[in-house]
């Protein structure tokens, strides 16, 4: 067997194996909505749109939708959910129904991002992110575009070349999430108040998440706050950068997940506290950055098991 094809099978592997790492994460998720709490509270959780500061167009349209949700009926469209929520974790898990439902799966999170996510808004005063179902929908691209059901998988169809601008194209949509990210970190609200974010993250805790939280609080207060606030924005930066650029992405790949891996873990409260009925195609159980390590994993296997001679003609490095 040539080195070549060698390394092509590991990739498929690896993709197939991060396809069912974010198969596991939304069986998670499907299972946290049937608490009856999920659909009794479905239709008020529009009211994302509807918060200060978001602006009219998007009340209207959210006004609209919740409208449309109301004549079809709330519980129904919950329960919709649900079972297509059920109907991805086994396609992710198995292989089966992709890509099709892959596409159904960015649709459907673009759907909730614009929704019940409120397009990630409001971006006034403390504003950090465009929001956690975004993030879903790109690694739904990923599944899509890494062909990631010919490894480890049920699905019997043909293998197929990966389309390498459709890998560039991914990766550059993530670092422009990113570049998103690290604007609103330089912010001087953001810069001044960085600590908080953390301290927000406490209420409700289990008392070993408290803890290490409290632990993370007090090394920052120590080496000091606002140093902190700098330090999240140039690594955000830093990782942008590199990632729109495609160059050093051996090395801002184990970088990305670290800190994102920091960040789900004391800003994030690792998803917790964990509510009944609380979903987290919202973000508000799971948390958001532990799906930035699902895209980060998805661009390793891409950028590891790919010869440096192909990703280089393409202007990756």
């Amino acid at each position: 067997m040539s080195s070549s094809l060698a390394l092509e099978q590991q990739r498929r592997r690896a993709f197939g194996a991060v396809r069912i790492l974010f198969g596991l994460i939304w069986l998670i998720n499907t299972w946290l909505q049937f608490n009856p709490v999920y659909v009794a509270h479905f239709l008020g959780s529009f009211n994302a749109d509807w918060v200060s500061g978001q602006p009219d167009w998007v009340m209207a349209y959210c006004h609209w939708m919740a409208t449309l949700v109301q004549q079809i009926g709330p519980q129904a469209v919950a329960y919709a959910t649900v079972g297509l929520d059920a109907i991805l974790a086994v396609a992710l898990l198995t292989g089966l129904g992709l890509p099709y439902l892959a596409w159904v799966g960015a649709l459907y999170n673009l759907w909730l991002w614009s929704t019940v996510g409120g397009f990630g808004g409001p971006y006034t005063q403390g504003a950090t992110d465009p929001g956690t179902a975004i993030i879903y929908a790109l690694c739904f691209l990923y599944v899509i575009w890494s062909r990631s059901w010919e490894g480890l998988s049920l699905n019997q169809s043909p293998h197929k070349p990966l389309y390498a601008p459709a890998m560039h194209t991914a990766r550059i949509l993530f670092g422009l999430l990113w570049a998103f990210d690290a604007f609103w970190k330089w912010q001087p609200y953001f810069l001044d108040n960085a600590v908080t974010y953390l301290q927000q993250a406490l209420p409700g805790e289990p008392a070993w998440i408290a803890a290490y939280i409290s632990f993370v609080i007090a090394v920052i207060n120590l080496v000091g706050p606002v140093l902190f606030g700098y330090v999240a924005a140039i690594m955000e930066s830093v990782i942008a950068f590199f990632l729109l650029i495609g160059r050093g992405l051996r090395w801002i790949i184990p970088v990305g997940i670290a800190y994102s891996f920091g960040v789900w873990t004391t800003a994030e409260g690792w998803g917790a506290p964990y509510l009944p009925g609380s979903t987290a195609n919202k973000g508000d159980v799971l948390g958001t950055t532990n799906i930035y390590i699902i895209a980060f994993l998805f661009l390793a296997a891409w950028v590891y098991f790919t010869p440096r001679a192909l990703r280089m003609a393409a202007g990756e490095a």
